[in-house]
């Protein structure tokens, strides 16, 4: 069985905008200006974001590529393992704080 998950895919990313050019033109100038761009944040600071996120999005090729760029920053190990458990801490509420919903459903049938 072959890995659908294959590293060596990470620099092919361009090739998604065979389908619409213009659309990946857009996404692309967005993206580098969200992501890499020095703004209110550093590039230090957007990339431990990004790699925060993508463990919580558990996307290979961001983890991968974030990771990296975590390094080409000036991030550090403690740093970058700090940001993915900030990351997991968020998700693990945002999971539990839905439990609310569970519980008012509950009382409403079990009424």
């Amino acid at each position: 069985m072959s890995e659908y998950y294959k590293s060596e895919d990470l620099p092919r990313f361009g090739e998604v905008a065979e389908g619409g050019a213009d659309l990946f033109k857009g996404f692309a100038a967005w993206y580098q200006a969200a992501t890499s761009e020095p703004g209110a944040l550093t590039r230090r600071e957007k990339a431990l974001i990004a790699l925060a996120v993508a463990h919580v999005l558990q996307c290979p090729y961001c983890i991968d590529s974030w990771t990296m760029k975590c390094l080409e920053n000036g991030a550090d190990l403690p740093q970058m393992t700090e940001a993915v458990h900030v990351g997991a801490a968020m998700r693990a509420g945002a999971s539990l704080v839905h439990g609310v919903q569970m519980k008012d459903h509950h009382d409403r049938l079990s009424m």
